[in-house]
């Protein structure tokens, strides 16, 4: 029989953060996949695990993936763990996870630590609805459409970085989604463990003052659906009434749809648009 791939969660800091399932597990399992050996060997030899390593990451995850599935394939169980946090959160996991769910292989997630998790439940800002991107993308471009993307993100958008790019981010950050309300998490677990609430513009002084150091999580407030729809009027109400009657004349409605959809967009009665259109003619 095939064997089964164990996502394991590992301690983002605090070791004590280790659940005792995936301890027992990867005691058990035959071998362990790391995405770095070297880090994972601290974390195996403190619980005095002996489990043998292999190493699997981002330059190698679509040919080990395939090595890895093999394993299982002659009936092998595979622990899949990261350098810390959730496999398959932002890391090279999901592939190998998709191979193994295409190989019919069954894989199972052993849950425990998640950075993006512990820093939004600690934020203060929304959490019933998010957008994880993790890292941005260092590609400018690629970077700048994800920017523009979560310009009107209504969502809590949740954001990692590193020390030496932070101050940059929040700049970018700063001109693409205004100066909202976040929060920034850093070293979560660990003994330095701290959080800074404010606006970008506190965030972005507070940080050209002090040096950053640690891991960082940035969560940020989504933008308000009144701030959106005041925008959209705003941008309406540069055009004229004709104008604004064309855009949607041309689109094949009638003048009644398109006088509803006017004063909709511009927050005004219907009568009072027709009254005006009147006065126009």
């Amino acid at each position: 029989m095939a064997g089964t791939l164990f996502l394991c969660a590992t301690p983002i800091g605090n070791l004590e953060d280790i659940t005792l399932r995936v301890l027992r597990t990867l005691k058990e399992v035959d071998l362990i996949a790391a995405e770095d050996t070297r880090n994972s060997i601290r974390l195996l030899n403190h619980f005095e695990i002996k489990t043998k390593m292999t190493s699997y990451h981002e330059y190698n995850k679509i040919e080990k993936a395939a090595v890895l599935v093999e394993k299982m394939r002659q009936g092998l169980n595979v622990a899949l763990i990261t350098d810390a946090g959730t496999p398959g959160i932002s890391d090279p996991g999901e592939e190998l996870v998709r191979q193994c769910l295409d190989a019919g292989i069954e894989v199972t997630s052993l849950p425990g630590a998640c950075a993006c998790i512990t820093a939004l439940t600690m934020s203060g800002q929304p959490t019933r609805r998010f957008a994880f991107e993790a890292f941005l993308p260092y590609d400018k471009k690629e970077r700048e459409e994800i920017l523009q993307e979560l310009k009107d993100e209504t969502r809590t958008i949740i954001l990692y970085e590193a020390p030496h790019h932070l101050k940059k981010t929040l700049r970018e950050c700063r001109e693409y989604l205004g100066n909202r309300p976040m929060t920034v998490c850093k070293e979560l677990t660990k003994k330095y463990e701290k959080k800074l609430r404010g606006t970008l513009d506190e965030v972005i002084a507070f940080y050209e003052e002090n040096e950053p150091r640690g891991e960082y999580v940035l969560v940020f407030e989504g933008k308000s659906r009144q701030a959106l729809k005041k925008e959209a009027q705003e941008q309406w109400m540069e055009m004229s009434l004709t104008e604004h009657m064309d855009v949607y004349l041309k689109q094949g409605m009638d003048k009644k749809e398109a006088m509803k959809l006017v004063a909709k967009d511009r927050g005004l009665r219907k009568r009072d648009v027709y009254n005006e259109l009147l006065k126009m003619q």
